[in-house]
């Protein structure tokens, strides 16, 4: 499992998440994954391409988990 830093912030949206992290190669990219229903946010699938992620939270996509801390 790795670990994303909000530094600072309240929340990251979700599609940013995806490419920060390097889970996906654009944005772009992030947007369809997550609209296909292949993105879970705390084992719950999500859909909702800006969706606010927080810390504590945990992004799983294709094999890879973060924890937002």
């Amino acid at each position: 499992m790795e670990e994303f830093d909000l530094d600072g912030r309240d929340f990251v949206e979700l599609n940013n998440l995806l490419k920060l992290t390097g889970m996906s190669p654009s944005g772009g990219v992030a947007k369809m994954v997550i609209a296909d229903g292949n993105v879970t946010v705390d084992g719950q699938i999500e859909t909702r391409k800006r969706c606010k992620i927080r810390s504590g939270q945990q992004v799983e996509y294709n094999g890879r988990k973060i924890i937002v801390t």
